[in-house]
């Protein structure tokens, strides 16, 4: 009902107006004391308000009624042609009690409609403050969850985004992710007795049963044992068992099959179904990140434990392989002198036995230091000897060592190798090592009557022709390098095999490769010892037809030729 306040003194005012008010169904009174208009008005603020201008001490009450009811009609009743300047301010409209009952009728309804317009405007900007209010809150929350992988930091940013929407009286938070144990966090305005706790722990366990009814809850939790803990903002007031009558909300924390808890809120008002929305939103959100935080300590974890195996077994064979070498050693050491005669004749059938032990020792001794030679670099303690070196004499000392086994095979091993190469800063040694891995490998994966070629040359960084399957790993900088080939007629590697070749412990599965043996290290180790030198080596190759392997070091810049 439309409520209308007469202030005025005048008799005739308050006959005519209460006659066409109460005619048209509007609830009207008449006051005239100032405290208690002010008293009436803070309370059950009226839709319009009629002044009499005549009365005393106008200028006081308009102030006292505009600060009390800004919204409020104010309409003043004149009986002069010229209106006071002052009434201006504060008045909506003007009628004069000499106007007929329409017209005066007319004014107020109009009136009216204006201030139900601008009730529905104020509504509606308050409604849409309160909107991007929650956004924003929303929003920063949002950022704040992807700024971290921390569990415990995650669900005090969904408490303070709720706290920064919502402001709750008290929420109760169940955490399975943020300690050893469950933890209902407890988040209040105001102290909370034990008892009011133990009560509300109860609850808790209540709810969090709810979600799994008719499931195999995650974790079983005792309301006795549950370990709580409370951040209080005002301490100095407590609140009592009425919290319960408190309109609340509950959501579980959840992502699919993964529970991370669930949160209650309380607050004494009622919330709307735009904080229902909100509240819902924020529980949904902090489900990722914290599905996101539990993979990646998980992955830590993982990879501490891989650390320590990975750790463990190079310890391990370094180990071993230091107390191998000291009996091989010894039977080496035995069989020299059995095989040099100093203990007997040697008859036909004991030389072929005994040299067949000696390629064994030595086969043996080879797999030992490569071993040794993987756990070094794995451990970062290989020592390297650096100095300006021709790759060209490297080549020249392997084709010298390993001719006469290429030769017992019936292979020819060939070198192209381009003269006067400019120097690279290499450990000789190494490369070495390196360089009689690949030519073993193919005098090793070649048929008999077959060609092993080794070439070099200086080759300009945009030329580096890297097979596909290896330029996603092999990253060289801008520059010239010198490029070293072992080309040979072998049987190939599938095509599928070719990321594998420089695994440790790989074997390419065909008869041939297992018939040949090895422990798979050759290739990885130096791979290793490549890239410490900066450079890279990768693989051609194509089944049953043959394998090219390549592999390049950086030129020293500014460096003499050596010849």
């Amino acid at each position: 009902m439309i409520k209308i306040l007469l202030v005025s003194e005048n008799n005739n005012n308050t006959k005519k107006f209460n006659k066409i008010f109460d005619k048209n169904g509007y609830e009207f009174s008449v006051m005239t004391d100032e405290t208690l208009i002010c008293d009436i008005i803070s309370v059950d603020p009226p839709d319009i308000i009629i002044v009499d201008a005549e009365i005393p001490n106008i200028k006081s009450l308009n102030k006292k009624v505009k600060s009390l009811c800004e919204n409020t009609i104010i309409i003043f009743i004149i009986s002069a042609d010229r209106v006071d300047k002052e009434l201006i301010k504060y008045a909506n409209a003007f009628i004069n009690g000499e106007m007929p009952e329409d017209l005066i009728l007319s004014t107020i309804n109009v009136n009216l409609r204006m201030k139900n317009s601008l009730d529905m405007l104020s509504n509606s900007n308050k409604d849409l403050a309160d909107s991007l209010y929650r956004l924003n809150a929303l929003y920063s929350t949002s950022s704040q969850f992807a700024g971290t992988l921390e569990k415990s930091k995650l669900i005090q940013y969904m408490i303070e985004g709720m706290d920064k929407a919502l402001s709750f009286s008290l929420t109760c938070t169940l955490s399975l992710c943020t300690e050893d144990e469950p933890v209902l966090i407890l988040n209040s305005l105001y102290e909370l007795s034990d008892e009011l706790i133990t009560a509300i722990k109860l609850r808790t366990v209540l709810n969090y049963n709810s979600v799994f009814e008719g499931k195999e809850v995650p974790i079983k939790i005792d309301a006795e044992n549950l370990k709580v803990i409370k951040h209080i903002k005002y301490p100095a007031s407590r609140f009592t068992f009425t919290l319960f009558q408190y309109d609340n909300m509950f959501a579980p924390i959840s992502l699919g099959d993964n529970f991370f808890g669930c949160i209650e809120i309380f607050k004494e008002t009622s919330f709307t179904p735009e904080d229902a929305t909100c509240f819902q939103t924020i529980a949904q959100q902090v489900s990722l990140p914290l599905k996101s935080a539990t993979l990646y300590q998980e992955i830590i974890e993982t990879n501490a434990k891989l650390e320590k195996l990975e750790r463990l077994k190079s310890e391990f064979i370094s180990i071993v392989s230091h107390e191998l070498r000291t009996p091989l050693t010894s039977i080496k050491n035995s069989l020299d002198i059995m095989m040099s005669g100093r203990c007997g004749e040697i008859t036909p059938s004991a030389d072929k036995f005994l040299s067949m032990a000696m390629r064994n020792v030595q086969r043996l001794s080879g797999i030992i230091n490569d071993l040794l030679d993987l756990s070094k670099i794995e451990a970062g303690k290989m020592d390297f000897n650096f100095a300006p070196t021709n790759i060209n004499t490297v080549i020249g000392y392997v084709k010298s060592a390993l001719s006469e086994v290429a030769k017992s095979k019936g292979l020819n091993l060939l070198t192209e190798e381009t003269e006067n190469l400019p120097v690279i800063n290499a450990d000789a040694q190494r490369l070495e090592q390196v360089l009689t891995n690949l030519v073993s490998n193919a005098i090793k994966f070649t048929p008999e009557n077959k060609t092993i070629k080794i070439s070099s040359s200086i080759i300009s960084y945009k030329d580096i022709k890297i097979n596909e399957y290896f330029r996603d790993t092999i990253k060289l900088p801008e520059g010239d390098y010198i490029q070293v080939c072992v080309e040979d007629e072998g049987i190939g590697i599938a095509s599928k095999d070719l990321l594998h070749a420089f695994d440790k412990f790989a074997q390419i599965e065909n008869s041939l490769s297992r018939k040949a043996g090895g422990t798979g290290l050759g290739l990885p180790i130096a791979k290793q010892l490549l890239e410490a030198h900066k450079g890279a080596i990768w693989c051609d190759s194509e089944l049953n037809k043959g394998s090219k392997f390549c592999f390049v070091i950086p030129l020293v810049r500014e460096a003499a030729n050596i010849n």
